[in-house]
């Protein structure tokens, strides 16, 4: 009789380690969601391994790069400020994993607006996710806008998009209306992206 396929348990003790072990995961052409979603949440934060990445805007949410994934995806940390949120937004047929790595950010997830309808997009649900927890998203799921609820504390997540992406849509949450954006990264790998090439209308 044959045996069921085993799936091996990653448990990341370290970011570096983490990072290696999901360029394995995403060595081939097929995305295990359960299982990215798994490590990630495996991950314990650790301030010191990744500090060097988490860059600070006074007045938006910063997008900041940590590894390219062989092209496979991209894995960047965000840093939110008091209060800050980014736009409704799609993730243009991605796969989105998304772990807090230090203080809370709240998800609101929106149903897609009809094609012909005008009006106030249909909110599906809310939730708060808390440190270590690992939120996933795609398409097939819906929209949705990330905050930091928080007008004392900021709040720093860890993402990974896959396949990479550097345009998205942005949606008007009283009418429906999207626009496409370009995305920006505030740093890679530690070091300011110039100023011009950081500046963009929406950072989602």
């Amino acid at each position: 009789m044959d045996q069921p396929m085993q799936t091996e348990v990653w448990k990341a003790q370290t970011l570096e380690e983490l990072i290696e072990i999901l360029h394995q995961l995403f060595s081939g052409d097929k995305v295990n969601v359960a299982e990215v979603q798994n490590v990630m949440e495996s991950y314990d934060s650790n301030p010191e391994e990744w500090t060097k990445y988490a860059q600070f805007d006074q007045f938006r949410y910063t997008r900041n790069l940590v590894d390219k994934g062989n092209d496979k995806f991209n894995l960047m940390i965000l840093c939110w400020g008091e209060g800050h949120g980014s736009s409704i937004h799609d993730h243009v047929d991605s796969h989105c994993f998304m772990k807090i790595l230090q203080g809370n950010l709240k998800e609101t997830l929106f149903e897609w607006p009809g094609k012909k309808e005008v009006g106030e997009m249909v909110k599906k649900s809310e939730r708060v996710l808390r440190e270590n927890q690992c939120a996933y998203i795609a398409d097939s799921i819906g929209l949705h806008r990330v905050e930091n609820p928080s007008h004392t504390e900021t709040a720093v997540s860890l993402h990974l998009y896959s396949p990479p992406f550097e345009t998205c849509h942005a949606f008007d949450q009283r009418t429906g209306h999207k626009q496409k954006v370009k995305m920006t990264f505030y740093s890679q790998f530690g070091e300011r992206t110039p100023y011009a090439a950081s500046v963009s209308r929406e950072n989602n």
